[in-house]
């Protein structure tokens, strides 16, 4: 089994603690299904039509970490996975995100990334608030 680490990059505006929201928010992977066998469960499994060996990819919640206004324009890993004859290739984020005004503490609750960049309006500081430029990359832990 092989761990791997979904890093990302933005640039944060007026806005901090970038988070997934819910113990169903969807990365690129499926909700978790039952390992033959009771071994546990993944969140994706796939099976080898050759050799019919399970391949699969678990969400390890506890190493699920918010993006801040500190980790601007740095790479930061974000969450962690459990791969067992898979590695995760491309992650295309979407909505199901939350953050909150760096200055103000005002929730955003409701963040779709899918176009890569946010923006919205804080009214307690009558500032604009963003997300730009988000990438990602997967990084062996």
């Amino acid at each position: 089994m092989v761990k791997f680490g979904l890093q990302i990059k933005a640039t944060l505006e007026n806005i901090t603690n970038l988070r997934p929201v819910g113990e169903d928010f969807r990365w690129y992977l499926k909700d978790s299904v039952p390992l033959k066998g009771g071994r546990g469960s993944a969140s994706m499994v796939q099976k080898c039509k050759l050799c019919s060996r399970e391949n699969s990819i678990d969400i390890l919640r506890d190493t699920i970490t918010p993006y801040n206004a500190e980790d601007t324009d740095k790479f930061k890993t974000v969450v962690k996975f459990e791969c067992r004859g898979l590695e995760p290739v491309d992650f295309q984020p979407q909505a199901g995100f939350a953050a909150k005004g760096a200055e103000s503490g005002t929730p955003f609750n409701e963040i779709n990334l899918q176009e890569k960049d946010w923006t919205d309006y804080d009214e307690k500081i009558h500032e604009s608030v963003g997300i730009y430029e988000v990438t990602h990359q997967f990084v062996k832990c």
